[in-house]
């Protein structure tokens, strides 16, 4: 029986990953990318789309390396161990903006995010891999996937309504506080990381198939749960990946900035930070409710249902700042389906790997956890990619000038008003649409 303090140290993990590195990366990055940092549009969806090509060749050959790491730490713990230094220090670095032309920004920007991917997808492959060794009960799997997913909500919360007051508290320019913050979150993140690798353990043995063959990859593609998975994990970034990366031009453009409310600055973190504590709770409910309802494939079912009622639902409030507690409102009720859904996804990864291990002899959990990993880092950045492509064809455009100055030009207002309010809620209710359907022929039903 595992202890609660290991379920937190394991939680400790995702609220570096999931509540620091990927919910700045996700919300923030775009924004900061077109208007502070000075890329085009058309570099920050390039730059989303190459590293996306990267992380199909990396995050597969990172789980099956994974797998076949022998230490005194075990199988999986020793990456987030090492790996928790270089994961703070070039999330950081990516929050800096340099004195450079138009050239070294795009260099440093395409280097920096490439490096960030490769050391996010070293330690987080790894960790999601851990399920699949700290025990073999199916319920305690799903309570350390729930302490996972609250971690990293809380975490979000956190961070998220913390970033305009510290971004204030920090002054001076734009570039400045993200700079300050950058630095100051990725010793965090560092910190938490190192904290779940010393706080977890392995209890049990990974089947070994110690030389390096690509009969796994082979096999991969025939586990048909793993296609159906790995399609639906894709389906759940993609949904929450539009509306992270649009949220903060939804403020900016369609709200016309900030809204205060009795004292209370509800800028784009601000925002989407009433859904993150609702995840939180929600999260800590999913097993419950999964128990209650009699199967994890049913509990996503209706959680995505609720997803696809609150967007279609978002889309008709009036685009006009008086209605920002009805948006909330929405935001949070979404957010009850993420909440419901994230641990489950996790808890079925570690389902598709004991079923791969139990059809080919051989454990592959880390690879099988690779693909989760893929599909959240591929439906966030080419979300993040379509949002930064799509507003530039209806006529947003972004650069950097001679004298090093960000620039943004509005060719068509009322256009690109519309297409952010559809980004937020449209195009999020037609991926449920999609991951309803991948649901229905997901052939593991327990």
């Amino acid at each position: 029986m595992a202890s609660l303090k290991e379920k937190i140290g394991y939680a400790l993990g995702d609220a570096a990953a999931g509540g620091i590195t990927w919910k700045v990366m996700s919300i923030a990055f775009p924004l900061f990318f077109t208007n502070v940092f000075g890329l085009t549009v058309a570099d920050t969806a390039t730059l989303m789309l190459i590293a996306r090509m990267f992380d199909v060749v990396t995050d597969p050959l990172m789980g099956s390396l994974a797998d076949r790491t022998q230490s005194r730490w075990g199988t999986y713990r020793p990456w987030l161990i090492i790996g928790a230094i270089p994961l703070g220090l070039i999330f950081a670095l990516l929050l800096y903006t340099p004195d450079f032309g138009i050239t070294g920004k795009r260099i440093y920007a395409y280097t920096l995010y490439l490096l960030m991917m490769a050391v996010y997808t070293a330690v987080n492959v790894p960790y999601g891999s851990l399920l699949g060794v700290m025990t073999d009960d199916d319920n305690e799997k799903n309570q350390f996937s729930s302490f996972r997913m609250v971690g990293a909500y809380a975490m979000g919360f956190i961070t998220l309504l913390s970033f305009p007051y510290l971004q204030k508290m920090v002054g001076g320019t734009p570039q400045h506080q993200y700079a300050v913050l950058g630095a100051s979150l990725g010793a965090l993140a560092a910190a938490m990381t190192l904290a779940c690798g010393l706080l977890t353990k392995e209890r049990l043995k990974p089947v070994r198939a110690e030389s390096f063959s690509f009969k796994p990859f082979v096999d991969l593609f025939k586990n048909k749960p793993w296609i159906f998975l790995t399609l639906i994990g894709i389906c759940t970034n993609f949904f929450n990946g539009f509306r992270y990366a649009v949220a903060g031009y939804l403020m900016e453009y369609c709200l016309h900035g900030d809204v205060t409310v009795s004292g209370l600055i509800i800028n784009y973190t601000v925002f989407m930070t009433f859904g993150e504590v609702t995840c939180m709770i929600f999260g800590g409910v999913s097993p419950a409710f999964t128990k209650k309802v009699g199967s994890k494939k049913k509990a996503f079912t209706i959680a995505a249902i609720i997803c696809l009622v609150t967007s279609i639902a978002f889309f008709f409030v009036p685009m006009d700042p008086k209605y920002i507690w009805v948006m909330v409102a929405i935001v949070i009720l979404t957010s009850i389906g993420v909440g419901l859904y994230s641990p489950l996804l996790w808890s079925m990864y570690a389902d598709v790997a004991d079923y791969a291990t139990e059809k080919n002899g051989t454990s592959s959990t880390g690879l099988i956890f690779s693909s989760g990993t893929m599909a959240q880092k591929f439906g966030t950045a080419i979300s993040g990619s379509l949002v930064a492509l799509l507003l530039g064809l209806s006529g947003f455009i972004s650069g950097t000038n001679d004298a090093g100055e960000t620039i943004i030009t509005i060719t068509n207002e009322e256009a690109v008003r519309n297409m952010i309010w559809a980004l937020f809620s449209l195009f999020p209710a037609a991926i449920i649409l999609i991951m309803l359907y991948l649901l229905y022929k997901y052939p593991i039903k327990k």
